[in-house]
């Protein structure tokens, strides 16, 4: 145990190396248990078999059904959870720090909010003419578009842009929901089914394409937040601190918002909006590794992919053979825990 500044006892974190191998032997346990489960359920062990047949050779013992299962529906949506969480939970990360609130998260900066404005039109306008890029791409280009509109808005200056920035995401996080209202009320009875589903997030139309499609841009913001690590760590000091430090905060608020952005728009556009994944992961990373972000975004991106993947093997093993939408079993966990963190800093206030 170790003392703090305030007099305080705190408590022994765990270290990096021991949170990353565990973090990642529960996720790939979890993966392949996923893959199993379903409402076509696939022997574990033929699973192991499966998803090793490309290296060690195929068995001609195992059924195609299964093969088919396990490589073009199950492998491909479990990717894409580990992508999605990920992305979600260190671009709350970094929100978190960026506007010093511990109740940020990827929705503030307009992101979800404008990728639901653009995926949802696309699915009422484009009709039976909407392929399968169609949403995912209407979603990321209006996210980012959104992005960028608050932020000129908000107009941000050296050390006074982060709470006006807050405060014209709202606005127009607002107008957007407005929006998504008018194209679901205009949307026929076959268009509404999509959209309720997307608004809560599903994995059930992943597919090798899109995994190809979406991988360069996780890649990329992974790299670029994890280069940030540093300057995250000086902003948590404040800015007025960080830009006595020689920080030039500005550009480095532009730098983890357009960063996230691009997480959160990927994330959005091909899985729909997954609430309470940024806001809920971070937290629980920073009471185990520390609030470090070299230590803390990989943890968090390790927890919030375990957490993803969790919430999208229960949705497809409760009711079979329907699929509840993902949002409903991340908010069961973020809602509560929302309260806690509400409550908590009323207590430290008072």
């Amino acid at each position: 145990m170790t003392r703090s500044e305030s007099g305080g006892t705190d408590i022994r974190r765990l270290p990096l190396a021991v949170t990353l191998i565990a973090g990642l032997v529960i996720l790939a346990g979890l993966m392949v248990v996923s893959v199993s489960i379903g409402p076509v359920r696939v022997v574990l062990t033929d699973v192991v078999h499966i998803l090793l047949s490309p290296v060690f050779g195929g068995d001609d013992s195992l059924s195609q059904r299964d093969v088919s299962v396990v490589w073009q529906l199950r492998v491909p949506r479990i990717l894409l959870g580990v992508m999605v969480g990920g992305a979600l939970a260190i671009s709350g990360a970094c929100l978190q720090s960026l506007f010093n609130n511990p109740l940020a998260d990827p929705g503030i900066v307009g992101v979800t909010s404008g990728a639901s404005v653009g995926a949802v039109g696309a699915i009422v306008l484009a009709g039976g003419f909407a392929s399968q890029w169609v949403v995912p791409l209407g979603a990321f280009v209006a996210g980012l578009a959104v992005t960028g509109l608050i932020y000129v808005l908000a107009r941000p200056g050296r050390t006074t842009g982060t709470a006006r920035m807050l405060l014209v995401g709202i606005a127009v996080g607002s107008a957007c929901q407005a929006l998504v209202g008018f194209f679901t009320y205009i949307a026929d009875d076959s268009q509404l089914q999509t959209l309720v589903f997307w608004q809560m997030g599903s994995l059930g139309r992943a597919n090798w394409a899109q995994l190809v499609g979406v991988l360069p841009i996780f890649l990329i913001g992974l790299v670029l937040v994890l280069r940030l690590s540093k300057t995250l760590d000086v902003l948590t000091l404040g800015e007025r601190q960080a830009q006595h430090l020689g920080l030039n905060v500005k550009l480095s608020r532009l730098a983890i918002i357009v960063t996230t952005a691009l997480l959160t728009a990927a994330a959005v556009a091909f899985a729909g909006s997954i609430g309470f994944v940024g806001l809920v992961v971070p937290h629980i990373m920073r009471f185990l590794v520390g609030p470090g972000h070299k230590a803390l975004l990989p943890a968090s991106a390790i927890a919030g992919a375990v957490l993803v993947v969790a919430a999208d093997a229960a949705s497809r093993t409760l009711n079979p053979p329907t699929e509840i939408p993902i949002g409903l079993f991340t908010a069961a966990v973020g809602a509560p825990f929302f309260l806690f963190l509400i409550l908590r800093e009323k207590r430290r206030i008072s």
